[in-house]
Parts: C-alpha cells; structure tokens; sequence
C-alpha cells in the first residue's frame, strides 16, 4: 500500500505537529478557562500531568497544562507533579529493560558502537564519559523534551537500579515541572 504523503522523519514530524498544535490550543482563552477549572481536581490534576509529561507526544501538551495551571502552592504541584513524572519514568524504564534489551546488546556489539565507544573513552576518559552521558539523560528527564530519550540513555547503556531511577526521576522532573510552574 502506498502511502498518501512520504515523509524521511515522520515522527519527528508528528512531534513538531503537536508542539505546534499544543501551542495553538493553550494560548485559546476558552481552553486556558477549562483548564483552570481542572483546578477544582486540586492537586490531583498536576499528578495526572507529570505522568503526560514524560511521554514524547504528550510532553508538550502537559507541559501547556503545567504553564495554564495556577496552584497555589507552586512546590507541591512541582512535586507531585513530579511523582506523576516518575511513574511515567518507570513505566517507560521497565518496557525498555524487558523489550529492548536484546537490541541493546546487539547494538552494543556492533564494530560502529565500539569504535565510538574507544574514541569517546579516549577523547574524554571513560569516567568523564558516564558522567556526560548521565548529565545529558537528565537534562531529557527534567525538561519538557521526550523522557525517552534519557530513560533510553539510562536502561540501555547504563547498569542503574530502578531506585536510583526512581530517584533521580522525582528530582529532576520535580525541577522541571517547577521551572514551567513559576513561568
């Protein structure tokens, strides 16, 4: 079956279509009061968002919840919206480890990935390298950017604990729900 439109990046395409998207429907008036009354949900509806905000194509539209939202306590919000967050993390950490794992250490194997891995671990030291890449899975994790590239980052090159996930999960998405809140 042909396709109707043929594009090189379709999900990145999707992706953009949504951020655009998002933008449209939160800077409406009509949405931005419907949203304010889901503050009659209390807190709960900041706990429902930080679970969207970890998802690649729901991150946007959660994140204009965040930005519409006016708690009144703008550090619980950022916390359980936080909480919400790390369920999302851990859920998309657990699909990754038990789905993916095989592809992983396929990938791992491959002549391409070790070379890079030896060029990095000489240009950077192998002990600067982890760091990068923890540095750099979360920055994913705490900003509106799809999780999945960090949780990615994390379960498939790394040995880390679904704890120390868990952890790392809360605070840093807990901090980037805060940013959003305080803008």
């Amino acid at each position: 079956m042909k396709r109707l439109f043929k594009f090189k990046y379709p999900k990145l395409a999707l992706l953009a279509l949504v951020i655009a998207t998002s933008y449209f429907i939160f800077s409406n008036p009509q949405i931005q009061d419907f949203v304010s009354q889901l503050n009659g949900w209390g807190y709960f509806s900041t706990f429902i968002a930080g679970i969207f905000f970890t998802f690649g194509f729901t991150s946007p539209l959660s994140a204009g919840l965040f930005i519409t939202l006016n708690p009144s306590n703008i550090w619980l919000a950022g916390i359980l919206g936080g909480f919400g967050a790390m369920v999302g993390d851990l859920l998309i950490f657990q699909l990754i480890r038990f789905s993916f794992m095989d592809e992983f250490r396929r990938i791992k194997h491959t002549a391409t990935m070790k070379k890079f891995s030896i060029l990095m671990d000489n240009v950077l030291g192998h002990k600067i390298k982890v760091y990068v890449m923890y540095a750099l899975a979360g920055f994913f994790i705490a900003s509106p950017l799809p999780d999945e590239a960090g949780i990615i980052m994390m379960a498939g090159l790394t040995k880390i604990k679904p704890g120390i996930l868990a952890i790392c999960s809360l605070l840093l998405n807990s901090l980037g729900i805060l940013i959003l809140l305080a803008i």
